[in-house]
Order: structure tokens, then sequence, then C-alpha cells
């Protein structure tokens, strides 16, 4: 297995302006590698962070200081949705709201949680306890208000104490931290041109529980094969079980997702995934086996974070691809063509990328043909059906060979626009 080739064809796939990752067998990190990045650079880890939140709350349970069926609002009087038990909370099984009220809070500065508490009084409910699986960030925020208040420090002063300390993952950190270490810059990639622009890293406040962390993957290693039971001297392995044992949804327990991978989905993975304003993770480990991957990347979107235990566990070697690489610069002719057109009622978009005009199906994704522009700013088909011919610009539309893209679907009782 080349795990560099595989991280490759998921950097392609998905226009990540870079990746890392590592392969776990029986427990132990036994390749990492990356494309545009070192694997020792830190990335930030999303809602892989509510695992480290579940931890610390269940190991509240077996110090017997909560029950899991303990109504929120005995630690924390007075909170909207404090009839919810501890267990519906990690489990996303209470009908809570899936956002805090307000501003976006992955892109906000969080406000403290008396804040968080004002603006959340419990009126955003979709459902009843127990009606179904809604995922809420905001229960994780409640959770971890919980953690420090049994605790007596502030939330994350207790996932480094009794987490982050007994594992040595030194690396993992609240926010990006230089002095430990490389760590990469959030972007998201704009869709038409394959430009950066840059993403926000913020100190989400109250919300930090439901995702503010940072890691590498070799910390991430670590945490996997803690997930798997492998250090019960930090949490039982009956314990980290239960927390894998599905519940309303046969993907959730208590604050890990549940996959079923290979013949049958014969093979029981846990872990989470995580995405952030720039950022995307994935960490899943088998329990039976110690086997698990980590993926991290900086980018909004793109990356298939469910699939990646998949892809680098499983599934046969890629062909080896070039990387991709974001656009600097899109030549004038092309900027003004970049969208959506239509052929007839049939949606398409221009894209630029690889230093080439792309022609993709908005309903397949599939790509069409490209065209690449000469020096006298002749566009020129490369490949697919169109190639060697020309794609001529038109105020109102685009032609090649007869082929006429508009902006708007075609009106059939209009004449069809020629050359």
């Amino acid at each position: 297995m080349s795990l560099q080739v595989r991280l490759g064809a998921l950097q392609r796939r998905g226009r990540l302006p870079s990746v890392v990752g590592g392969v776990l067998r029986d427990g132990v990190l036994v390749e990492s590698a990356g494309v545009h990045a070192d694997p020792s650079t830190a990335y930030r880890i999303g809602s892989i962070t509510k695992t480290m939140t579940a931890a610390l709350v269940l190991q509240l349970r077996d110090d017997d200081v909560l029950s899991l069926d303990d109504p929120v609002g005995r630690f924390l009087p007075g909170v909207g949705y404090g009839d919810l038990t501890v267990a519906d909370l990690l489990g996303h099984t209470g009908g809570m709201q899936s956002e805090p009220a307000g501003s976006w809070w992955e892109r906000s500065t969080g406000g403290d949680f008396d804040a968080l508490a004002a603006a959340n009084d419990g009126a955003g409910a979709v459902a009843g306890p127990g009606e179904w699986f809604h995922y809420s960030n905001l229960g994780y925020g409640l959770l971890g208000e919980v953690v420090a208040r049994l605790r007596g420090a502030p939330w994350w002063d207790v996932v480094v104490a009794r987490l982050l300390e007994p594992l040595e993952m030194t690396r993992t950190t609240y926010g990006p931290d230089a002095a430990r270490g490389r760590h990469a810059q959030g972007h998201s990639v704009e869709h038409f041109t394959g430009r950066l622009a840059t993403e926000p890293h913020t100190d989400t406040g109250a919300m930090a529980p439901a995702g503010q962390a940072w890691s590498t993957v070799a910390d991430l290693a670590v945490w996997a094969a803690f997930l798997a039971g492998r250090r019960p001297d930090v949490l039982a392995t009956a314990t980290l079980t239960e927390m894998g044992t599905p519940r309303l949804d046969p993907s959730y327990g208590l604050g890990l997702r549940v996959l079923g991978l290979g013949p049958d989905a014969a093979r029981r993975f846990v872990g989470h995934t995580g995405s952030m304003p720039g950022f995307l993770a994935s960490l899943f480990v088998e329990p039976a086996t110690g086997d698990g991957a980590v993926v991290l990347a900086n980018a909004t979107t793109g990356l298939d974070a469910d699939g990646v235990p998949h892809e680098l566990l499983l599934a046969e070697d890629p062909a080896p691809v070039t990387p991709w690489v974001p656009t600097t610069s899109v030549p004038p002719v092309v900027e003004p063509l970049l969208g959506v057109w239509f052929w007839g009622n049939s949606a398409v978009e221009l894209r630029w990328s690889d230093e080439r005009l792309e022609v993709r199906s908005l309903q397949s994704g599939s790509l069409a043909h490209t065209f690449e522009v000469r020096d006298d700013d002749t566009i020129l088909g490369a490949s697919g059906y169109h190639r060697g011919e020309t794609l001529h610009v038109h105020p109102t539309h685009l032609e090649c060979a007869t082929f006429v893209y508009t902006r708007v679907p075609y009106d059939a009782a209009a004449p069809i626009p020629g050359p």
C-alpha cells in the first residue's frame, strides 16, 4: 500500500491545498505522509474535539460524579434544555437545535458560557427527547461547561490534565501554537477560479468543546489507539466500548461515530469526522484490531471524511496523479466566462483548473471538455468532443462547432443564437 499515492488521489479529487495522513496497525502509527505539507504539521480538527469532551464526561460517570441519566439542569441550573439528560447531549438524541442562536459560531469569536446560555433558552428544539437523532453542536457547548463545573477548572485545562498529558499528546493544542511546531493556514477554494481564500482561526469561546482543538497525525494516532481501548489507565476499555455502541442512530454512540466497512460492513470502526472553516479531518479506528486511519486537510470542503478509512485501509491503490495546485492567476479572456452556462436545458460549469478551462456537467460533475488559452487569446479545445476546435466568445453566448452555451436555458420560442 502506498499512503502517498492514496493521499495524492484525495488531494487532487478534493482540490485540497494540502493534506496529511497516517495509518495505524495494531494501535501503532506505521506510516505517515503528506501532499504539499509535512505530516508533522498541525491542523484544526473540528468535531474530533467532541470525542475528547465525551471522554471527559464518561470519566466523570466512571468516577461516580454524575449519571448519564442526570438532567443537564442539575449541573447547569436554569439553562435551556436543562431537562435533557447527559446521554441525550452525548448521543445527539435530545432534539436540540443543531447550532447555537446568533452569528455563525464557527466563524465568530465566541463569548463566555453565560452569553451562550442566555441566547439559547430551549425554544429552538426540533424534536422531543428520544424522537430521532439530530446532531447538535450546541449540546457539546453545554457538556463542556458541565465538565468545567464538576472538575473546578476550565474545560481545556481539564482536557490537558486528564487526557493530553497522560497520553503525551504534546502537539494537541487549543489554538495554533507556533512554539510547538508548524501549523497549517485554513483556506477555502474559490469554486470557479481555483484560487485560495484565507479562512479565520477563531477562538470559539464557550462553543470550544464542540470543535476548537488543533492536532497532528502523530498525536491523533495516539488518540485513535486510546479510542480503540488501548489505554485503560485513562479510560476503561468497557467505557470506550459503550461510547462506540449505537443508540437511536446506527452510526452514532456516545460521542463516537460508528462505521461498518468491508464485506457486509462487518468491520466496525469508531471515531469522528471534523470540519471548521478552512479545515477538514477524519479519524477512525477498528477496536478489534487497532487498525486505523487519520487524515487532515486545510480546506473548507473537498474531503470525503467518511470515506477516509476505506480509502487508506481497504481500497486498492489508485493510479498516481499529479498533485492539484491552487490557481494564482486566471487569463483575462477567461475570467468573465467562469460560472454556470446552459447547453439547451442542461447546466454546465466553466472553471479554471490546471491552467485549462474545464467544462463540467452540473448534474454529474463529470468533465466533458477542456480548453487551453493560446498566446493570442484563442481558446482551443484540448480534450473531449471539442478537441482542436475553437471556442468563440459572443456578447450573449459561447459557441463551439455549432454547440451554443447561454447563461440561461434556451427559450424554445426564441431564435437559436448564431455565430
